[in-house]
């Protein structure tokens, strides 16, 4: 009888929210449609849901100060407000929900197709770029100079905060105009226009010959439900291919979900760890129940690594950080490049209207109970993130002291000297044109 009542009330809810029952939606869309009926997406409204479920699951609920809701012109607002700031660098956040699902579900955005760096108070160089994109499209590559955008030099859009908002919202059709000069020294004049990319998620698999071993490298971009398939073919392709050692390049890698971390980690240590604990999420002291040990698994294709060289930078963050965190207690992990981001905890995801709200609700601890790198994770032997190379060049800085690390067991005299200084590189930064956050978002 009961079960009638309630059947009868979502029913009458499905209604209500504009779902035609027997339509073909989903059990997971029912329940979205029901959930948005239910609530008051006027401003007021998200901006209590923000307050109140705050207030209930976030890790460090017990520093939110508590002003009137009402007071706040946006969710986004009220966030900023409240968030505690000694940690969180805005590791919680408020994104909208097409975007997110696009990301999240598909590895996609709108946009032009790459990341650029900052690297001085006049100069941006162009850090990546995606197949198959406005960018690639227009000729754009891997360490050009970025000289004006829209008739705005460098200097100026970094002087005034503008090096991303200059390229104009990430909808379809938005055109910006580039110039650009290549590494070969070329002055580019293109117009581009925003459309749907696809981030590659693993860009690029390939072995190399280095002291007699064969050494696989993988560059992954992100940590999203269409990695997990992209790792297991690289895996595949470096198990046939004989590949005894790795170099996991995730320099510009922000992160994404737990369970994409853990296939990972799983691929690389294989036997050795299967079964054991990779990471525990330790949720607030109102959430112990929800406490996770995640298990490392057993996967085909896994390499089983006696160890482990990763590449990083600042951009290096969340699920990329635990991911080597998660590792270190079973194989020696050497990290190569830069001092990582800083962000030893995740996040839950909470739908509300239009929006999404990214709230951190956990430590991520590995085996050891360590979860404390807010400052980043330091680089055992310190190299550059060198522009003057393409991506998997063996000659490009990172990769080439990597590769100088697996065959002589240390580091160069002069990435040790940086590593002691624990590297970050002053005046640089990431700019991020699919304004992604970093991300490790509980299952």
């Amino acid at each position: 009888m009961r079960r009638a009542r309630v059947a009868a009330a979502v029913l009458a809810l499905a209604t209500a929210a504009g779902v035609v029952v027997g339509s073909g939606c989903t059990a997971a869309q029912l329940a979205d449609a029901v959930n948005s009926a239910l609530q008051d997406c006027s401003v007021l409204g998200e901006n209590r849901f923000v307050r109140d479920t705050l207030k209930d699951v976030y890790l460090w609920y017990k520093e939110l100060p508590d002003p009137d809701p009402g007071s706040f012109t946006s969710p986004e607002a009220y966030l900023e407000a409240v968030r505690y700031k000694a940690v969180d660098k805005t590791f919680s956040f408020i994104t909208g929900r097409a975007a997110n699902d696009a990301l999240t579900n598909d590895s996609q955005y709108v946009g032009f197709g790459f990341k650029s760096e900052i690297v001085s108070a006049s100069e941006i160089r162009v850090a990546d770029v995606y197949a198959a994109s406005p960018s690639a499209d227009a000729g754009l590559e891997r360490g050009a100079s970025i000289l004006e955008v829209n008739g705005r030099t460098a200097a100026s859009l970094i002087s005034t905060g503008e090096t991303s908002s200059i390229f104009g919202p990430a909808q379809v059709g938005v055109s910006a105009h580039m110039l650009f000069r290549d590494r070969a020294g070329v002055d580019h004049d293109v117009q581009m226009v925003k459309r749907t990319v696809t981030i590659p998620t693993v860009a690029i698999t390939t072995t190399i010959a280095s002291g007699g071993r064969v050494v696989g490298y993988v560059l992954l971009e992100n940590f999203v439900t269409p990695t997990s398939p992209a790792l297991d073919a690289a895996f595949t392709q470096l198990e046939a291919a004989g590949a005894s050692e790795l170099v996991l390049d995730v320099r510009y890698n922000g992160g994404g979900l737990v369970t994409v971390a853990q296939h990972l980690a799983s691929l690389i240590g294989g036997p050795r760890t299967t079964g054991q604990l990779f990471i525990q999420l330790a949720f607030n002291d109102k959430h112990t129940a929800d406490n996770q040990n995640i298990n490392f698994q057993t996967l085909p294709h896994a390499l089983g690594l006696e160890r482990l060289v990763v590449i990083t930078t600042e951009s290096s963050a969340s699920a990329s950080e635990s991911m080597i965190n998660g590792l270190r207690p079973y194989i020696p992990v050497t990290v190569v490049g830069s001092t990582t981001y800083g962000k030893p905890v995740g996040q839950s995801v909470f739908n509300f209207c239009d929006k999404v709200l990214y709230a951190v609700t956990f430590a991520a601890k590995n085996a050891r109970g360590q979860a404390d790198f807010f400052n980043g994770i330091p680089p055992d032997c310190a190299a550059a993130d060198d522009l003057d190379h393409a991506l998997g060049d063996t000659r490009e800085g990172s990769l080439a002291e990597a590769l100088r690390y697996l065959r002589v067991g240390s580091c160069s005299a002069s990435a040790a000297a940086r590593a002691q200084s624990a590297l970050r590189p002053a005046g640089r930064g990431l700019v991020r044109e699919d304004g992604s956050h970093p991300m490790f978002v509980a299952p």
